[in-house]
């Protein structure tokens, strides 16, 4: 929310509503019908303000009931009351969370989207962090011959190497069932990732994801990332 811009929407409400109330006192209780006109303008945004606010006190905004503009100005105050307290109650009332800092992503990712996600263009943004990711993944391994699905199913598959198909392995004891698990877990995830957040990003025209959900498939992918160069190539032979 544009926080200073809601400000300035009350105060200038508010200034108007008590120039109102000042020209009934003069004009014997028949007020400056120009400044009513503004103050009907303003109404509707003063309304959507106060919602986002308050709900209950948005709806006691109605310039035309009697001592409509006088009520309003009490339910205004009421708003910039709230909107003086907000980023105090943020840092006081919220529940302390971990934030996940975009810039401190795998290179692979951030450094391709960032431009993009500048430009609000998350969807392209996520898409040019998997391109990304892919390309590297390929250039390790030294294949192009095969989508990116089937080389991921492949390159963290258990099976030993055959010629042209090198795997990636991630370090410690072979023998334990934990270098196992996480071997068929790369795979799996590596597989999913880009069935189910690069195919996404390519081929539909506009996707619904929130800023949250874009930066959350980022972070999956510079999981993939962090493991793709955290592994070794092994060839056959």
């Amino acid at each position: 929310m544009d926080r200073d811009w809601m400000r300035q929407q009350l105060e200038a409400f508010d200034n108007l509503a008590m120039r109102y109330e000042a020209s009934e006192r003069h004009g014997g209780y028949i007020g400056d019908r120009t400044l009513y006109e503004q103050l009907h303008r303003l109404e509707p945004t003063i309304k959507q303000i106060l919602r986002l606010l308050d709900p209950k006190i948005a709806e006691k905004i109605d310039i035309d009931q009697m001592a409509g503009p006088i009520m309003a100005r009490n339910e205004v105050h009421r708003g910039l009351g709230i909107l003086a307290s907000m980023d105090e109650w943020a840092a006081r009332l919220t529940p302390d969370a971990p934030t996940l800092a975009a810039d401190q992503l795998h290179p692979w990712v951030w450094e391709p989207a960032s431009p993009l996600w500048a430009a609000e263009a998350r969807q392209d943004a996520v898409l040019a962090a998997a391109r990304t990711v892919n390309r590297r993944l390929q250039q390790k391994l030294g294949r192009h011959d095969i989508g990116e699905t089937d080389l991921c199913l492949q390159t963290f598959d258990l099976k030993e190497p055959v010629a042209g198909k090198p795997r990636l392995r991630f370090p410690d004891d072979r023998n334990t069932p934990t270098w196992r698990a996480r071997q068929e877990g790369a795979k799996y995830l590596a597989a999913g990732v880009f069935l189910a957040i690069r195919n996404v990003a390519a081929h539909e025209d506009e996707v619904s994801w929130t800023e949250q959900e874009a930066l959350e498939h980022l972070a999956t992918l510079s999981v993939l990332a962090r493991w793709i160069g955290e592994c070794t190539v092994e060839s056959a032979g």
